[in-house]
């Protein structure tokens, strides 16, 4: 079967990790996605190592895990954009692309005549998607913009970690990956708004307005009354007992979302009584007697191992899980199920053995997910596509010696 998006073409100027996941899902999805590379150099993630992939003999190849995580299903054709022969080529590639994706500062393209304004007349069905760290307005437009300092300013750091440590990042580039799914969908809405009027449109988006709104019910919290949502390491601000636990062998959470299952979690406990508790008889009250009832409960967790808790809370219909590490949440069947590992043959690099990679969550009965393309070397894919957009090999070879191709 086709991808969904096997019809759509994807010009992939991006790189690092925001633009990038953006294009593997669409790849995913069907769609063919050009990965535009410096010559020489390539996507920047490629050096982001340990750890990198290792050939059949133990050693490094030049491609790092930060890297594979998010190209697969792309070609990496190297092209020196600053060139105006370089810029030719691309422009051949967008005369019959679908989409052009980029994450050069604002203003940056502009320089080598691929800004959305010196584009949208010459292709006016093309959608073109920037992102950036701050968007194309404002005072902070022209600023450089990474994940961190996104997180920093758009109030996500601010309500992570514990009361009283320090302000913490997430474990992972939440803010571009957040924009890599908000481009994606910003990009499907475009194009199904061309099926309809014909034209393609500009979709601008910041790492810093994704982050903002990502945090939904804790921006929520300070619209909606003026104060600050608190600082709870793993705990939730508005809903109680929502946090880890300490067993005697690791951690457990519980996420009681109801009262009803609060009340399932204190008969189980041998405290029936806590139910009908004013102090804890509801979410509100148990909200502001947290430090009250959370002691409670974590006394007789911490005297049982996490299998234990995980098995007698799911007998009663508790929320309840296992904090896993990364080996642990791969082993776990449920993950194994779903396909959550998958094993794709390196192209160039010889590897003894097919290199693992995160599978795609997206399970479409009719259009599934297809798994094409391994993430390619830099410019693994430079003469293949250049042939099919018509130029010959004395062309290509020309562009070669001139290093403007790779």
């Amino acid at each position: 079967m086709s991808g969904a998006l096997s019809h759509i073409k994807v010009i992939d100027l991006s790189r690092v990790l925001a633009g990038p996941a953006c294009t593997q899902l669409l790849g995913d999805l069907g769609a063919d996605i050009i990965k535009i590379e410096k010559p020489g150099q390539g996507d920047d993630t490629r050096k982001w190592g340990p750890p990198f992939l290792k050939d059949k003999d133990g050693n490094d190849t030049a491609e790092s895990a930060y890297y594979l995580s998010a190209n697969r299903n792309k070609r990496s054709v190297a092209i020196d954009i600053t060139t105006r022969e370089g810029q030719d080529v691309i422009h051949r590639l967008l005369e019959t692309a679908d989409v052009l994706i980029e994450n050069f500062k604002t203003g940056g393209l502009e320089k080598y005549g691929l800004g959305y304004e010196q584009l949208k007349d010459r292709y006016p069905r093309l959608v073109y998607c920037s992102i950036t760290g701050f968007g194309q307005n404002g005072p902070l437009a022209t600023e450089p913009g990474y994940d961190f300092l996104a997180q920093a300013m758009g109030g996500l750091m601010a309500i992570t970690g514990t009361p009283d440590g320090e302000p913490m990042k997430a474990g992972v580039a939440l803010s571009d990956i957040m924009t890599g799914l908000y481009a994606a969908i910003g990009i499907l809405a475009a194009l199904q708004s061309r099926e309809q009027t014909g034209k393609g449109q500009m979709i601008d988006l910041a790492l810093l307005d994704c982050t903002i709104a990502s945090l939904t019910n804790v921006a929520q919290y300070y619209l909606t009354s003026g104060n600050l949502a608190p600082r709870l390491g793993n705990a939730h601000s508005t809903i109680v007992p929502y946090q880890v636990f300490s067993a005697s062998d690791g951690y457990v959470i519980i996420a009681v979302g109801n009262d009803t299952q609060f009340a399932r979690l204190a008969d189980f406990l041998g405290h029936a009584e806590w139910s009908a508790d004013l102090r804890f008889s509801t979410n509100s009250a148990r909200v502001k007697n947290r430090a009250a009832l959370v002691p409670l409960i974590a006394a007789p967790l911490a005297r049982e191992t996490v299998a234990h808790w995980v098995a007698a809370f799911q007998s009663v219909d508790v929320p309840v899980a296992p904090v896993n590490d990364m080996a642990q949440a791969f082993a776990m069947e449920q993950a194994q199920a779903r396909n959550m590992r998958i094993e794709m043959p390196h192209p160039v690099a010889p590897i003894s053995t097919p290199m693992a990679l995160v599978g795609s969550p997206l399970k479409l009965s009719g259009t599934p997910v297809t798994y094409r393309h391994a993430p390619p070397s830099c410019g693994h894919d430079t003469d293949a596509v250049l042939r099919s957009y018509g130029l010959n090999d004395n062309d290509i070879a020309a562009l070669r010696h001139k290093g403007i191709v790779q």
